[in-house]
């Protein structure tokens, strides 16, 4: 889980997040944003990729306002800034503009080194998200996210939702969601059995698989069966999110023995030679089209949209797109 140092102010001027677990840099993200707008509704967001940033956005964006407006800069894999950009980052940590929160996502390697202790010199607040390769890492995750939810989890229910689930935080934090919104009382182990043992994992990454292979029709008959059986939405959302994600980055990654990659990415080698069969036809716009769909899902299944069902077999459609996009070239 993200551990904060000593100041734990979410609107400190300069906010680092470390670590490469996704679902924990955004929720540092998240927390910032959300205590944010808690002091001012009509707080500005920019959230910008390093390719956004160049010598001079910073001051940009920094620069006074006549509204005098709370605004929150979140920069994304700050260690692939270039090194002018660091420069001018490294400046605004001397002196940072009062109503403007700066959040900077770093992975904590070697790459972008300077930057990070530049930020810790500076007495930047640090929030920790590592990758969580461990099983018991996993399992205190799952104790965290019920105690986070104000409900009580027996140790031998959240050791079934970690055996059932796997090792997606997201996938992971989503159904302790659904748990919890689903069972009143103590969750048990029966209970995490009947959701997601077997069943949901099975069904929910089916639709997935074929819906990245691009078999629109399979991953659509795989769906309607799943939410016929009681699949919560929300798993299916996080199954497709994943397939989509491990395409991604096994298409920017550089070549190498499945065993490499796997260290590499976290990934279980195995699953480094499934994504490379389901890699064909995919493009980086496909990858961009496809998280697109699949977050709009997301919301519609969580309660942003009147039919989840929909919401989902539209995303399922536009993923297979995806797929096939590249082999019409």
């Amino acid at each position: 889980m993200a551990r904060n140092t000593a100041h734990d102010d979410p609107l400190a001027p300069v906010t680092v997040a470390v670590g490469q677990e996704d679902l924990l840099l955004d929720r540092a993200v998240q927390q910032v944003v959300a205590a944010a707008r808690a002091a001012d509704a009509d707080t500005d967001v920019r959230d910008l990729t390093p390719d956004q940033v160049q010598p001079g956005t910073l001051a940009e964006l920094t620069s006074p306002s006549l509204f005098a407006e709370r605004k929150v800069v979140v920069v994304r894999n700050a260690h692939d800034l270039s090194a002018d950009t660091i420069k001018d980052v490294k400046a605004y940590f001397g002196s940072p503009v009062e109503e403007i929160t700066l959040v900077l996502l770093h992975a904590g390697g070697a790459k972008g080194k300077g930057l990070l202790d530049a930020a810790r010199k500076a007495g930047a607040r640090e929030v920790a998200c590592p990758k969580m390769t461990k099983p018991a890492d996993r399992l205190a995750f799952v104790r965290g996210e019920f105690r986070a939810l104000g409900r009580s989890a027996t140790p031998e229910a959240c050791q079934a939702l970690v055996d059932a689930i796997g090792s997606d935080l997201r996938e992971l934090a989503s159904a302790a969601t659904q748990l919890v919104s689903d069972i009143e009382g103590t969750i048990d182990e029966a209970v995490v059995g009947r959701y997601y043992t077997g069943r949901a994992e099975a069904s929910s990454f089916t639709v997935a698989d074929r819906a990245v292979e691009g078999r629109a029709a399979e991953a659509l008959e795989a769906l309607r069966w799943s939410l016929a059986t009681g699949v919560a939405p929300v798993m299916i959302t996080s199954a497709l999110a994943q397939g989509v994600r491990a395409i991604g980055k096994l298409s920017s990654a550089r070549g190498g023995r499945p065993a490499d990659l796997a260290r590499e990415l976290g990934m279980p080698p195995w699953k480094i030679d499934r994504v490379r069969q389901q890699m064909r036809g995919w493009t980086p716009d496909g990858v961009a089209m496809a998280l697109r769909a699949v977050a709009e899902a997301d919301a519609g299944v969580k309660g942003g949209g009147d039919d989840p069902g929909y919401a989902l077999e539209k995303a399922v459609v536009t993923v297979a797109r995806a797929a096939r996009a590249g082999r019409n070239r």
